[in-house]
């Protein structure tokens, strides 16, 4: 008798221990191996999208590819910004006595290509020019959208293959994403910061889509 009372005590103190013990560990579980917890790599974006005008899309009447940018600016000697992104998104980059990339590997991170050729690269618009004027960028002068499309400090200039960005076109996130899902996160957070910085609004349907590009962020 004497032990099967202690077995019974001892089956009871298990039954309260392991829920316990599942209780106190389910916080580690969004911790770091120094167990410090992790960061939300989308947080950031998330606090300027909320901040952020929401409305109806512009008219795209007026709009021309000239408004912004009849040519790519020269930033570096006789480098334009097209040159300088291929220069510093390649790998093993050659140039002529122009400025001109003649040789290099060059990754789109949108579809995960690698290129060998710079006549297969494109250097993208995160936010397309049209989509731009259409959130308000018809309204701003010459000057400030030509400083909009030859952007080399905000993340506004990407390296993509020809193929996907012809697929992109001028469309938001609501309408195209890219094709490489692990570069979502990384997608919204360059759209949200360029429209951030340049006060451009946002609609609801796309804002909507960047919250949902954004759960794919990790700490």
């Amino acid at each position: 008798m004497i032990f099967l009372r202690r077995t019974l005590h001892v089956a009871v103190l298990t039954l309260l221990v392991v829920p316990l013990a599942a209780v106190t560990a389910a916080p580690q579980a969004a911790a770091d191996s120094s167990g410090r917890p992790q960061a939300d790599a989308g947080a950031p974006a998330r606090r300027m999208l909320a901040r952020l005008k929401v409305s109806k899309p512009l008219s795209i009447r007026g709009y021309s590819h000239q408004r912004f940018q009849p040519r790519w600016a020269h930033h570096s000697g006789k480098c334009d910004a097209r040159e300088v992104v291929l220069a510093r998104d390649g790998r093993r980059v050659r140039r002529n006595a122009s400025c001109h990339p003649v040789k290099g590997v060059w990754y789109s991170p949108y579809d995960g290509k690698w290129l060998k050729s710079e006549k297969l690269v494109d250097v993208d618009h995160v936010v397309p020019l049209a989509y731009a004027w259409r959130s308000g960028a018809s309204t701003w002068s010459q000057a400030r959208r030509r400083a909009f499309a030859n952007d080399l400090t905000r993340p506004e200039l990407v390296v993509s293959s020809h193929s996907v960005n012809i697929a992109k076109g001028a469309e938001g996130p609501q309408s195209w994403r890219p094709p490489r899902r692990g570069y979502w996160c990384r997608y919204a957070t360059s759209w949200i910061t360029v429209k951030y910085h340049y006060r451009l609004f946002v609609t609801r349907s796309e804002k909507v889509a960047l919250l949902n590009m954004l759960r794919t962020c990790r700490g």
